[in-house]
């Protein structure tokens, strides 16, 4: 029997960055109970697809640990969550940021929850007029060199959100994204774009920042 629970927080996290999940805790989320949340780590040996520890508030998920893994990490999440979860909407976020506003969240919720039409995605907007080569192995050189970010608009992976439906659409899109290298693009180039119609516009530099 799936649990009924209307919103879900998934942050991205790895084994080798786990002090980044523990400084989250000891801060924004140390009292935190605006939703379940979950740290979502690798890990290739598992016997099943995914495994949830509530105790530690982790989903692992049988998926490589490694930067380049990420599209694929991320939407075996969504695939976890919406197998064990009936829910409205999925927000993610990184293990590398701080939530400063703690009203933010439950605004967000009762913005959606009265939104018509409904909202299926939203986040800080990113819009790809024309084709180009990311220099994003710069920052991250494992990434393979001359990767194309083709015309779309995607939301920034600091924090978007996803309904229901968004999620059970981008995972029938699964293995296209898993072929993608930058997960908040593929998100939203795969996304159906009658979902994408109205995306909710965000400025979450106001909400968020990094951690130093």
């Amino acid at each position: 029997m799936p649990i009924n629970q209307d919103f879900i927080l998934l942050i991205m996290n790895c084994k080798k960055y786990r002090h980044k999940a523990l400084k989250q805790q000891q801060t924004w989320l140390k009292n935190f109970n605006s939703m379940p949340y979950f740290h979502v780590i690798g890990d290739t040996d598992l016997n099943t697809n995914y495994k949830f520890d509530n105790d530690e508030q982790i989903l692992y998920v049988k998926i490589q640990d490694d930067y380049n893994s990420l599209p694929k990490k991320v939407i075996a999440a969504y695939e976890a969550i919406n197998n064990e979860y009936t829910f409205k909407y999925i927000f993610k976020t990184d293990d590398d940021q701080i939530l400063c506003d703690t009203k933010f969240l439950t605004t967000i919720k009762l913005l959606l929850l009265n939104k018509k039409p409904i909202i299926h995605y939203g986040g800080y907007i990113v819009n790809v007029e024309r084709p180009y080569i990311s220099k994003y192995c710069n920052i991250h050189p494992e990434l393979p060199q001359n990767l194309i970010v083709n015309k779309t608009k995607y939301c920034s992976g600091r924090f978007y959100l996803l309904s229901q439906l968004a999620v059970q659409y981008l995972i029938s899109q699964k293995n296209k994204i898993g072929n993608e290298y930058l997960e908040d693009y593929a998100i939203g180039f795969y996304l159906e774009p009658s979902l994408k119609k109205t995306i909710f516009n965000i400025q979450t530099n106001k909400y968020f920042t990094d951690i130093i």
